[in-house]
């Protein structure tokens, strides 16, 4: 009898945890990319901010930190929807949803300014600077180069994926969260080339496209084994991104592509 009714006991517990966890896994992921965030741009930033006071680089343009206020805001934005959504607060969770519709076009405009403007930047130092450090900032353009085809895939893919994620907000609840998710997972690659301690397979986005993989795994991976299944909305982000990862992929490094850039981004 005590065997049975310890039993009895453990049977509702399996339902309250699973639903726990599809509530808070969403508060869980949003912190888990804002930690990402942190953990690569905060370094990166100190160190460059130290280079800028010994003059060894020009200070950050504004574009830049317009860019990063607008991408921190989204992050933030992320964490208090899904904060709102697993406290029961569904009528203030649609109603700061409405932010997104302006903050996200925000975002998107922004980047393709900052990506020209950065490129330009070393593009006239390198006109300037006398012939070892002239060198040296080739070398930094042709890096730039392949810079934009990352700044190029996260710009394409975010855009089209939150698009898809918010046309679907009234129509498929499901399909729209774990979208929003999905979709910011390529901005994060920003973060995730900064964390020097990464193992990496440079030369390549390879390893980058492969983190952000790992990076929305928890997500994919609860999904499974809650649902026993891969939900449709995996499908759509991989048929959407797959195809764009491949092109940048085969570009990186080509001698057109960097015959290109100077035209595309150059003064």
């Amino acid at each position: 009898m005590t065997i049975n009714h310890a039993q009895a006991l453990d049977l509702p517990t399996r339902p309250n945890v699973a639903a726990a966890v599809d509530r808070w896994i969403w508060v869980f992921m949003a912190a888990f990319f804002i930690a990402i965030t942190l953990t690569g741009f905060v370094p990166d930033s100190l160190q460059k901010l130290a280079m800028i006071r010994t003059g060894a680089r020009p200070p950050f343009p504004p574009i830049l930190h317009v860019h990063a206020v607008l991408m921190g805001s989204f992050l933030l934005l992320l964490l208090a929807q899904s904060w709102l959504m697993a406290t029961g607060r569904r009528d203030r969770h649609q109603l700061l949803g409405r932010v997104a519709f302006v903050l996200v076009p925000a975002i998107v405009v922004a980047g393709f300014i900052l990506v020209p403007t950065l490129y330009q930047q070393v593009w006239n130092g390198a006109q300037t600077a006398p012939s070892p450090l002239r060198e040296q900032l080739r070398q930094t353009l042709l890096f730039l180069d392949n810079i934009a085809l990352l700044q190029l895939k996260a710009g394409v893919l975010f855009t089209v994926l939150v698009w898809l994620a918010l046309r679907a907000r009234r129509t498929d609840p499901d399909f729209h969260k774990r979208m929003m998710f999905l979709a910011t997972a390529w901005p994060l690659q920003a973060a995730i080339d900064r964390i020097t301690w990464l193992p990496s397979l440079y030369p390549g986005p390879l390893s980058t496209d492969l983190y952000t993989v790992l990076a929305v795994a928890p997500l994919f991976l609860w999904d499974v084994i809650r649902h026993q299944s891969v939900l449709r909305v995996y499908g759509v982000w991989l048929a959407v991104s797959l195809p764009v990862v491949v092109a940048i992929q085969l570009l990186w490094d080509a001698p057109a592509w960097h015959a290109f850039v100077p035209q595309m981004l150059g003064p």
